[in-house]
């Protein structure tokens, strides 16, 4: 008797791998296996709880609130009043990668997200590149922001009991501080939620996603009575390359789609309630940014948003000339926030989920509690790095490592969304990006415009990971790699010839 845990690969008999380091690192993982092995892990398998709702509540989560709440304080120095057109440059370059994103979550709804997509298109090389992307994309952010988190805790702390925790422990080295205890608590929160199961984190996902877009609604109410017509003079001091640098850093605060997209083996019609929950999202947050960011920049001279990732909650006590409209929003914020961690968190599992499922990590990562039906020593193993990672680390050295393994990937996405619509133009599909390839070649492009905006300090980073990512794989992941045990008809898409 089959065990029911065991993916349908392990059930196939092993043959030699096709012939040739070229071919080895070109195979290709056909769509069919992909849907296939959808919840299959190491010992169990993942539970489809997931609807429509709780998918966009994903999505808005791991979205709305990192660049609004943590990092328009670290954008606007860099556009000025302008950063308004930036969080609108990232919001379309969003867009254009939005749109494939949709088409492929409903052809290939698995947990993979866009490493799965190169896999079924551009080859196993490609994939990881693209899967150590998400990696540095997802862990990164869930850092940074829990960074911003620590922040508006001590706002909380200050208008609530009028004590703070010292700089020592709040802030990581090179800010001022030794260790960033808050960061790690939040981490380690979000962790505990996880490892309830999916549908218990969505349930307190949507919760504190509501809180957070009450916050924000209330913060435009009341900081619309503080604008000032001078605050936008001079509306673009740094041109438009000041413009485009912010809005580099502001993409990491789109990525919220992305973590929708992981959530394709956990969701109950994820064909159809994908794309649906990809687009919605995409549009209430870019409306809510682009409102909240003119607010402020009306609100507060673009010259002092350099002191604080708590900008927003000064700017309710300027304007009020009372505490408590700070201490309530810094509140928000924090549940807020926390919400973010927790769903991009969420993310990052289910992509390491996904590649060693693939063989190209450690089994590990891929074994999934009988009980709770979660990854939960993924989960274990991933929060414990990041919330280090969120102690140690600069808020800005972080966004700006995340935007670019954001960007990097979403370029792969487009490209994607072309390749399989050429190669397998029969399959079904519940989305079809419109005026294709012209779209996703904007998609394209918009990337690889934002990427070369980004600090050559950046770039460094990024060469560095890569070179890491291409060690671990041709040690580890080539050699170990599940396709490399099949027989080469099963190592292509069957329709492909």
């Amino acid at each position: 008797m089959l065990d029911q845990g065991a993916p349908p690969q392990d059930r196939t008999q092993a043959a030699p791998p096709p012939a040739g380091p070229a071919a080895r690192l070109m195979r290709r993982k056909p769509v069919e296996r992909l849907v296939a092995e959808g919840g299959h892990g190491e010992g169990g398998s993942l539970r489809r709880t997931l609807g429509l709702w709780q998918l966009t509540m994903i999505s808005i989560g791991a979205t709305l609130g990192t660049g609004i709440f943590v990092v328009l304080g670290e954008a606007v120095p860099k556009a000025g009043p302008a950063v308004t057109l930036s969080f609108v440059i990232a919001g379309l370059t969003a867009l254009f990668s939005a749109l494939s994103y949709a088409e492929l979550a409903g052809t290939i709804p698995v947990a993979g997200s866009s490493y799965s997509y190169a896999y079924a298109t551009m080859g196993e090389l490609v994939a990881w590149v693209c899967g150590w992307c998400l990696v540095l994309e997802y862990g990164v952010s869930v850092a940074a922001v829990a960074v911003g988190w620590g922040e508006y805790l001590n706002e909380l702390l200050d208008g609530t009991i009028g004590v703070t925790i010292p700089d020592a422990l709040s802030a990581p080295p090179g800010d001022g501080g030794v260790f960033n205890l808050p960061a790690l608590i939040v981490v380690l929160l979000a962790m505990a939620f996880l490892l309830g199961g999916a549908r218990e984190s969505a349930r307190a996902n949507t919760v504190m996603v509501v809180v957070k877009i009450a916050a924000l609604v209330m913060f435009c109410a009341i900081g619309v009575q503080g604008l000032r017509s001078g605050n936008y003079e001079n509306f673009m001091p740094l041109g438009m390359a000041g413009v485009s640098a912010a809005g580099a850093t502001l993409f990491f605060s789109y990525i919220g789609f992305d973590a929708a997209s992981t959530a394709g083996e956990e969701a109950k019609n994820a064909q159809r309630d994908l794309p649906r929950a990809i687009m919605l999202s995409l549009v209430i947050v870019t409306a809510l940014y682009v409102l909240v960011a003119a607010v402020a920049v009306g609100a507060k001279p673009w010259q002092r948003f350099g002191d604080s990732e708590a900008a927003l909650a000064q700017i309710m006590r300027e304007v009020t000339g009372q505490s408590f409209w700070g201490t309530l929003l810094a509140f928000c914020a924090v549940i807020a926030i926390a919400s973010v961690v927790l769903t991009v968190l969420y993310g990052q599992t289910r992509i390491l989920f996904a590649m060693s499922r693939d063989g190209l990590v450690p089994k590990v990562f891929s074994k999934v509690h009988p009980k709770t039906g979660t990854p939960r020593a993924n989960t274990l193993i991933v929060s414990l790095f990041c919330g280090v990672l969120a102690a140690a680390i600069p808020l800005g050295q972080l966004a700006d490592a995340t935007s670019i393994g954001t960007l990097f990937a979403f370029a792969l996405v487009n490209v994607a969304v072309v390749v399989l619509r050429r190669s397998r133009p029969e399959m079904p599909r519940t989305f079809r990006v419109p005026l294709s390839p012209v779209l996703p070649a904007l998609g394209f492009a918009f990337c690889v415009w934002m990427m070369g905006s980004l600090s050559a300090v950046t770039w460094v980073v990024f060469g560095v990971w890569m070179a890491v990512g291409l060690v671990f794989y041709f040690g580890y992941g080539y050699r170990r790699s599940r396709l490399a045990v099949t027989a080469p008809s099963v190592a292509s898409a069957p329709s492909e010839k």
